[in-house]
């Protein structure tokens, strides 16, 4: 089922979620609504609090996108992309390389906003998949990217607030008038 895509300017966006404590048939029910849900909207990424939901649950698909990752490792194998896609986890824990990249980002919750974000290039995620199995993901590009994006979500860390201050300035009347369409 496609939920609706909770807005900037919901408190929910600003949470910082309780983590899962069981895989119960209703997560399984949720993340499939979110996969749905991410796919409707054109999305890479979606984290449950962008449904409303203060779970710490995020759902990731890479797959269409042009060279997602150039390596993908789960518990130290190089795993196939397709083999992980979507990924369905909960209660990420994460760790950067020290090398940093920018990329032009977007957000299903800031429909039409995008500007570059600095981020990790490479990342190890600590998470567990929806089939109870605690992995260690490492990769980078987009996946990495959308992991981290999607973490950030979970702490109640939007995009915006990662955009460099000349970035935020010229967002500023795009984000107010999101903000004031809410209120």
């Amino acid at each position: 089922m496609i939920r609706e895509i909770v807005l900037y300017g919901d408190p929910v966006l600003r949470l910082k979620c309780p983590p899962v404590k069981e895989i119960t048939p209703a997560i399984l029910a949720l993340s499939e609504d979110m996969i749905e849900t991410m796919h409707a909207a054109e999305g890479v990424g979606l984290a449950a609090p962008q449904i409303g939901e203060s779970l710490r649950l995020a759902v990731i698909d890479v797959t269409g996108a042009e060279n997602p990752c150039t390596y993908l490792r789960v518990d130290g194998k190089d795993v196939p992309l397709e083999e992980m896609m979507p990924l369905k986890f909960v209660n990420p824990t994460l760790s950067m390389g020290k090398e940093k990249a920018f990329m032009n980002e977007g957000c299903l919750s800031f429909p039409e906003i995008r500007t570059e974000i600095r981020r990790g290039d490479a990342v190890t995620a600590s998470l567990t998949l929806l089939d109870g199995r605690a992995i260690t993901l490492e990769t980078d590009g987009l996946l990495s990217r959308a992991i981290q994006h999607e973490t950030d979500h979970l702490n109640g860390i939007l995009f915006i607030d990662r955009a460099s201050p000349a970035a935020k300035l010229g967002l500023k009347k795009k984000i107010k008038k999101m903000w004031d369409e809410y209120a």
